[in-house]
């Protein structure tokens, strides 16, 4: 029986010493498992598995839809690893909807370096919904040619056997749609380099967490390959174009009819652009507030997934109870006080595993480490802030967070539990 540093004790103190320790103790969990959690997802070997295995089955021509809005930083070098793959039939197809875009330049710079490839540029200012990324997508639909298509983001760079990897899946009858994950880097100053470990050391690894316990509620705007017939199926972009989360709820509508989501083991790379602090702000917030959206309770708790602040309430908490101890007016167990130090240790040492599985190299774990609490502070704000408000601001325009149903017929039809979404759905890029 452990006895009392002081026997005359106030009774909330050791429920609230514990309360912490519970939260160490599963951050730690939480962030050991999210560190060795799929570690080959990626990797070159599985990639090159992948492509072997795409290799053999017959490729079908793939029709690429690429919304645009805007010149990015890397914009030509990203669109152009697209000129670059190795399938041997596809259709690339860029969307604007005003003649003014500068998007338009780079897609004509692509078109002269790239004579021999099938590279279409789409100007349509027509809108269908107020979720404008769709009415871009519904204009470039009507121009793809083949029955398999994928739409991609237009920040995102690929190997060039990446359209190989994430078609061969829709061979099989059974997958609705093949989606796939994304690193990040850091395009310019510190925001940028903030806001990719928001990808690289949260995002990310929430989605290896969910896949290994089962989870296949996935679709992500970095990668949604489909066939023809699926996307008729669900209703089409039509289906979408009032909603925020639209690259989730593209997959989830496909699941309602019974057709799988598969994550292809091929990781793409995004850019983070965001300047200021203001910019990495608004673009998070949005994230977190779709999140909210398509999963209250799962975004409820997501508290637990950024441990830096449950750590340093841990180290406090031990540090002022060592003070009492010191002083004789102690108010919890010894007990108490060795497993609020174990459980914060262990807390701390799985956050710099986890940095370190992210981080790729020592030079990038260094260079990051000082940034690891600032992140995790500013998700906790972050989160907080998501956890109110109705609408978000997407490139300059004010969009509701609610997810109107369907209008297609049938296109949510399915069981109430089919259509429960998981807090790692999307990414609402």
């Amino acid at each position: 029986m452990t006895v009392p540093l002081v026997s005359a004790m106030p009774s909330p103190w050791p429920a609230l010493v514990w309360l912490v320790v519970a939260l160490c103790a599963v951050a730690a969990l939480y962030g050991l498992v999210a560190a060795f959690t799929m570690p080959r997802l990626g990797s070159a070997s599985l990639v090159r598995q992948a492509a072997r295995r795409a290799r053999r089955t017959q490729p079908v021509p793939v029709s690429v839809l690429k919304p645009l809005c805007g010149a990015e930083p890397r914009l030509y070098e990203n669109l152009a690893t697209f000129c670059e793959q190795r399938h041997p039939r596809f259709q690339l197809l860029f969307g604007v909807s005003s003649p003014a875009d500068p998007a338009i330049a780079v897609v004509r710079r692509l078109q002269a370096a790239y004579p021999g490839h099938d590279i279409e540029l789409v100007i349509d200012p027509c809108v269908h919904g107020s979720n404008l990324k769709v009415s871009n997508l519904i204009n470039l639909a009507a121009r793809a040619r083949y029955d398999a298509i994928v739409v991609a983001d237009s920040d995102i760079a690929v190997e060039p056997d990446y359209l190989e990897i994430v078609t061969a899946p829709l061979a099989d009858a059974s997958v609705g749609v093949v989606t796939c994950l994304y690193s990040a880097r850091s395009i310019g100053g510190f925001w940028p380099r903030v806001g990719a470990l928001f990808i690289n050391e949260w995002f990310a690894p929430s989605v290896r967490v969910a896949h290994s316990t089962g989870s296949r509620a996935f679709g992500f705007g970095a990668t949604l390959a489909l066939s023809r017939a699926t996307l008729e199926r669900i209703g089409g972009f039509h289906a979408l174009k009032d909603c925020l989360a639209d690259d989730y709820l593209l997959a989830r509508y496909a699941r309602d009819h019974g057709l799988a989501t598969v994550l292809a083991p091929v990781v793409v790379a995004t850019d983070v652009i965001e300047p200021t602090f203001g910019t990495l702000w608004l673009r998070e917030t949005r994230w977190l507030r779709t999140i909210r959206s398509v999963n209250p309770a799962g975004f409820a708790s997501l508290f637990i997934t950024f441990p830096t602040p449950w750590l340093m309430l841990g180290a406090l908490s031990y540090a002022v109870l060592a003070v009492g101890a010191g002083s004789g007016v102690c108010v919890v167990t010894r007990a108490a006080m060795a497993a609020l130090a174990t459980a914060t240790v262990s807390g701390i040492i799985a956050r710099l595993v986890l940095h370190v599985r992210a981080s790729g190299s020592w030079r990038a774990f260094w260079r990051d480490l000082p940034l690891v609490p600032l992140r995790d502070v500013l998700l906790a704000l972050q989160w907080l802030a998501a956890a109110f408000g109705s609408h978000v601001m997407w490139r300059g325009v004010r969009v509701s967070v609610a997810n109107p149903e369907a209008e297609a017929p049938g296109a949510m039809a399915g069981p109430a539990s089919a259509r429960r979404p998981a807090v790692e759905g999307s990414d609402a890029r």
